[in-house]
């Protein structure tokens, strides 16, 4: 495994790679991306064990051991790419950059979350709901204008977390064996993870680790969220705190509050509240007590805030490779 400052260097030089150019669609469309892999072989794996007829502890038992085969798989292709940048120093660095970049997303979310500030700027509201239903799971015709603009921030706040804090988190950590392992916990939770007939059950061990290996970067996620609002202007870092404090505890996700109620609390919104999903609706508290009525000027607040919380890490990171090399 490279050493912290070697794995320091990566994870900045690979952000800004991702940033710059994100994951080509010619790349995508011809051998897919290494979270499509991962959903592939989750698939299979639900079609195989994942048995209606079997009573439920066995339901289970065959869920654990899917996300065991999971761990598995992610982290012996993490061992093998380290091995490779280790045996090939110091172009293998090359290999860690590539392999981090592509399993980070910051670039990625800042502009998903942009183009639905854009369509609604520029198209009006079918258009954001058009983008805004590639980046959230609710019914887009059920959202009028404002609950766009919240369920576009909502999702720029838990993703900042899942998407890039996470990875990252356990890179540091663990090296590239720790990000692969948490990049297939978090798609499996995402695939199985849910409380239904089917999956309640199988999907009950990836929903749970899921949840203790977001723990940490949940956390970190809100408190740069209120480092960034004080250097932006228009945003309030005691609203970050004291919505966070607040109101994180009670989301229904036990991580996703964090970020989402410190960039409530940063912009002076109120996000989550009631959704529907597959016409059911969901009620669950609100974060912040601010406006509900979001706006994409509100959109293009939440990226800056985003922007600034992110850059100003990857430069705290940066400064720190330099000073261990």
């Amino acid at each position: 495994m490279l050493d912290l400052s070697d794995r320091l260097i990566v994870l900045v030089l690979a952000a800004a790679l991702e940033a710059w150019a994100g994951y080509p669609d010619a790349l995508f469309q011809r051998i897919g991306h290494p979270v499509s892999w991962l959903g592939a072989l989750i698939a299979a794996l639900d079609r195989g064990l994942n048995r209606p007829a079997w009573p439920e502890a066995a339901r289970r038992t065959a869920g654990v051991a899917t996300v065991a085969v999971l761990l598995g798989v992610s982290v012996a292709a993490g061992l093998a790419l380290d091995g490779a940048a280790q045996a090939a120093r110091p172009l293998g660095l090359v290999v860690s950059i590539a392999a981090v970049a592509v399993l980070i997303a910051a670039g990625s979310l800042d502009r998903h979350v942009g183009a639905v500030a854009r369509a609604l700027d520029a198209e009006g509201l079918d258009s954001a709901r058009r983008e805004v239903a590639k980046i959230v799971g609710r019914d887009p015709a059920t959202l009028d204008e404002a609950a766009v603009c919240r369920a576009a921030i909502e999702s720029l706040a838990e993703n900042a977390s899942d998407g890039v804090t996470a990875p990252a988190f356990w890179f540091l950590a663990l090296g590239l064996p720790g990000m692969l392992a948490y990049k297939a916990v978090n798609t499996a939770d995402s695939m199985i993870g849910h409380r239904t007939a089917r999956h309640g059950a199988f999907g009950w061990a990836a929903a749970r680790l899921d949840d203790l290996v977001n723990l940490p970067a949940s956390r970190l996620t809100g408190l740069m969220l209120v480092a960034a609002a004080a250097v932006v202007p228009g945003a309030s870092a005691r609203g970050a705190w004291t919505a966070m404090r607040r109101d994180a505890g009670k989301h229904t996700s036990p991580n996703a509050g964090w970020p989402e109620a410190a960039m409530a609390g940063a912009l002076g919104l109120r996000l989550a509240g009631p959704r529907i999903y597959a016409g059911t609706r969901v009620e669950a508290a609100w974060m912040g007590d601010g406006r509900a009525d979001a706006t994409a000027a509100d959109v293009h607040r939440a990226i800056l805030l985003y922007r600034v919380a992110f850059g100003g890490t990857a430069a705290l990171v940066g400064a720190t490779a330099v000073m261990a090399m």
